[in-house]
């Protein structure tokens, strides 16, 4: 599949009138960590972090995203294209979870990367994974947007649901607060090497 249908693929998911759509505000970095933090040492967060995160991210979401994604995660198939399957929360029952399979391209010429959900996939072992049925399959769109100075997280899911699920945008509403996400948490920390509280 080349990176045009991966587009493509999302493009036309979003289009659907039946599926669920959740589209945050785009995040401006800098902004919430001048409101929101005091760190070690000086930080102006670039774009090129930015997309060197979300790259990391795609490959080890049980790090960056422990909300969504628990410690089970794997992936085969080389950069810019790969299949990745995690075992994940529930977006609705946070209490229970699931094998998720998403087909993953990274597009390095406009720093997005797609997740385009799958019931089932062929992996490295040559043995079928299936992925669980108890959720609608989804797919994921991150980016990384904005100036070099002041880059923009951008992010939007489409579930592949019957019909519009007015509950899981109030699902996520509930888990995105004030601070930055846990992933850029852990990369400032983690990665840059820069400790921080947050601001009251």
């Amino acid at each position: 599949m080349s990176e045009h249908e991966y587009e493509k693929s999302f493009a036309e998911a979003w289009a659907d009138p039946h599926h669920t759509l959740v589209h945050p505000p785009d995040l401006d970095v800098n902004a919430v960590l001048a409101e929101r933090y005091e760190l070690d040492r000086p930080l102006v967060f670039t774009r090129t972090m930015l997309w060197d995160m979300e790259v990391r991210k795609a490959r080890r979401p049980d790090l960056y995203i422990p909300v969504a994604d628990k410690a089970s995660v794997r992936s085969w198939g080389d950069d810019p294209t790969y299949t990745r399957i995690s075992e994940q929360w529930l977006w609705k029952d946070m209490a229970a979870s699931g094998l998720v399979i998403e087909k993953t391209h990274l597009n390095h010429d406009t720093r997005v990367v797609t997740f385009l959900g799958a019931a089932e996939a062929v992996d490295d072992r040559g043995e079928t994974v299936t992925a669980t049925t108890a959720q609608p399959l989804f797919h994921v769109e991150h980016g990384a947007s904005g100036t070099e100075e002041r880059p923009l997280n951008t992010w939007r899911m489409v579930s592949l649901t019957e019909k519009p699920d007015p509950e899981l945008p109030a699902v996520f509403e509930k888990i995105m607060g004030p601070n930055l996400p846990p992933f850029l948490e852990y990369y400032i920390e983690h990665v840059l090497g820069i400790g921080f509280k947050r601001l009251p």
